[in-house]
């Protein structure tokens, strides 16, 4: 196995739409790799793949090692882009060591550990029996590995290949769970001497709400509901208002519709909440930017006054960001909480979504209702779904030492034992399949979960070695 094979497979794989609850043309696609390849697979009742490569001769004795990705990725693009996930392949680029894709998600996020298994599958090094587990919808809710029936997969050492800093080896993760708060909404007539303007807070960075969320990025729904907020004794009427995009991924374009008396005054406003922000997030978004535009469109009718005021109220009181860092892993951070999105939903519905994750289930729970209590305050109706457990660090892990050892043999230094803020699907599997031992480890990525995703090409190289390292000689 190398790593230009592995780059092959995975090159393929941006071409098979993926998206997160739509994964039919993935799982169609390695069910048919399998069987042009004579390898035993098999598909579960919600869509998971298992790939199987019996022992070498020789090797019989050999524990079975399950590597294990997921088939769906996140799908976002930047504004005015046209690509349909549901059929367009993702254009990369590969450039100054990376392969970049500019104007969406890359998809390497899990893409990668996909092609690493697949590239292992088919190398002819001789191993012990392999089993390849690819679980779906994990972006939005880890359904794939919800759904596992014991017996599914038979190995007791489970590697998962969802993590995205090379040299740094994985042993526990956060859990996480979803707040979504609806409001319902009743409307009023749009004034006719009033002026339609735009408000545009967008140009943020995004990315994950796990890896990302202590790095102080700009949040475009946050920021959206602050300037309005501060302009409620204004007047304006709320047409509409509409930001962010998954649960797990941190908003980087937000939009309001309003009906306005002065908006010349709005304007002057925006322009100086405009250079608030680019001063706030010189470093870290240098691009985000708030803007305010007359539009030509005369909308009928406006959110009621009332109901408007608390949905802007409650999304400007709502926690952002990273709220507790851990007290046994130095720069660990502990428990966040993610204001997703935000969005029209039909004539009288208003969804907010957000995500809580911690490390601690009680920390979790209690930011979740914190969150709750925000919105529920403010009328909405709110409920907690897909909630996932931590995966607890094991220093013991046999698997651990092997790579480990591994790490060392191959690059002469030592790897990073870790845990993860983001959660990964290991916690569930360790609920389902008591006794497992497991460990993760990827090639590095930036920027996952928004535009501009890539992978650095060096860092495959290690992490292709390294798997193939210890899946060969593991004992």
């Amino acid at each position: 196995m190398t790593s230009e094979s592995v780059l092959d497979i995975f090159k393929e794989i941006t071409t098979i739409p993926r998206e997160s609850g739509h994964e039919g043309p993935i799982t169609a696609w390695l069910t048919e790799w399998a069987v042009h390849r004579g390898l035993e697979c098999k598909v579960d009742h919600i869509g998971n793949v298992l790939i199987v490569r019996e022992a070498a001769p020789g090797k019989e004795n050999v524990p079975t090692i399950v590597l294990q990705a997921h088939q769906d990725m996140v799908c976002e693009k930047n504004p005015g882009v046209e690509h349909d996930f549901a059929k367009d392949p993702i254009n990369y680029v590969i450039e100054d060591g990376w392969m970049i894709a500019k104007d969406t998600t890359l998809g390497a996020d899990d893409g990668i550990g996909i092609a690493a298994c697949l590239a292992l599958l088919e190398d002819k090094t001789p191993t012990g029996k392999i089993e390849c587990l690819f679980t779906i919808s994990e972006e939005t809710g880890m359904d794939g590995a919800m759904e596992l029936k014991p017996g599914f997969f038979e190995g007791k050492t489970l590697i998962n290949l969802d993590s995205e800093d090379e040299g740094q080896l994985f042993i526990g993760c956060a859990g996480g769970l979803n707040t979504s708060a609806v409001f319902r909404i009743a409307h009023e007539p749009v004034r006719k001497k009033g002026t339609i303007v735009r408000v545009h807070c967008g140009g943020g960075i995004g990315g994950h709400s796990g890896d990302d969320i202590n790095k102080g990025r700009a949040n475009t729904v946050q920021l959206l509901a602050r300037f309005l907020y501060s302009r409620l004794d204004s007047g304006f009427q709320l047409v509409s208002i509409n930001g962010g995009g998954k649960p797990n991924a941190i908003a980087r374009n937000s939009e309001a519709v309003l009906c306005v008396d002065d908006p010349e005054a709005m304007a002057k406003a925006a322009e100086q909440y405009n250079a608030d922000i680019k001063e706030e997030f010189h470093v870290t978004d240098p691009k985000v930017f708030c803007t305010v535009r007359e539009i030509e469109d005369k909308p009928l009718k406006a959110i009621r006054k009332d109901h408007a005021e608390r949905i802007i109220t409650a999304l400007f009181a709502c926690p952002h960001g990273m709220q507790a860092m851990s007290q046994d892993i130095e720069g660990l951070v502990q428990t966040s909480t993610n204001l997703a999105s935000v969005k029209m939903k039909g004539e009288n519905k208003v969804e907010v979504v957000t995500s809580q994750r911690s490390a601690a289930k009680s920390e979790r729970r209690a930011l979740a209702a914190r969150v709750r209590a925000c919105f529920e305050l403010a009328g909405a109706k709110v409920e907690h779904r897909y909630e996932y457990p931590g995966w607890n660090p094991n220093v013991n892990s046999h698997v651990l030492a092997v790579c480990v050892e591994s790490y060392r043999k191959l690059f002469n230094q030592e790897p990073l034992v870790l845990a993860i803020h983001a959660g990964l699907e290991c916690g569930l599997f360790l609920e389902m399949f008591p006794g497992l031992d497991m460990i993760s480890f990827g090639p590095t990525l930036r920027g996952v979960h928004a535009p501009g995703e890539k992978l650095e090409l060096a860092s495959l190289d290690k992490f292709v070695k390294l798997l193939g390292d210890v899946v060969c000689n593991y004992k």
